[in-house]
């Protein structure tokens, strides 16, 4: 893969079903509260910060990301199986903190499932690391 061919941006409204594509090939067993299209209206209803890396027109990486004044937080990233361990995941995380930098971002948060030791290898490479925090939610 050519990394110059690669290009991380915000999300455009062209790019909307691609990314609902997207999201539900690489997520195929969410729950049905993160349906992509429902989860991807509802984003963009707050704010725009949903970012893409593309290779020749065609998404391989993506990111939502959040800030609410207080911290931030990634709450979908994701890669292609096929483009993976090739600095993709890095790129686009690293892009989206730039982003939620320049706007007073100074926390970044992100949650994952406590079974999901990959990917905690991947944050930790990142600089992020566990915090002793109890995770609560509830649907309302």
């Amino acid at each position: 893969m050519d990394k110059k061919r690669l290009n991380t941006e915000r999300l455009t409204v062209a790019d909307h079903s691609a990314l609902i594509q997207f999201w539900r090939d690489i997520f195929p067993n969410d729950p049905p509260h993160n349906e992509p299209s429902k989860m991807l209206s509802a984003k963009l209803k707050v704010d725009d910060l949903v970012f893409i890396t593309k290779e020749e027109d065609k998404i391989v990486g993506a990111c939502m990301a959040g800030y609410d004044g207080h911290r931030g937080w990634l709450y979908a990233v994701a890669v292609s199986p096929s483009h993976r361990r090739q600095g993709i995941g890095q790129r686009i995380v690293n892009s989206t903190i730039d982003e939620l930098k320049s706007l007073g971002c100074i926390k970044l948060n992100l949650q994952i499932r406590a079974d999901n030791t990959e990917v905690a290898s991947f944050y930790q490479s990142l600089g992020f690391h566990i915090e002793d925090r109890m995770s609560m939610g509830t649907f309302i």
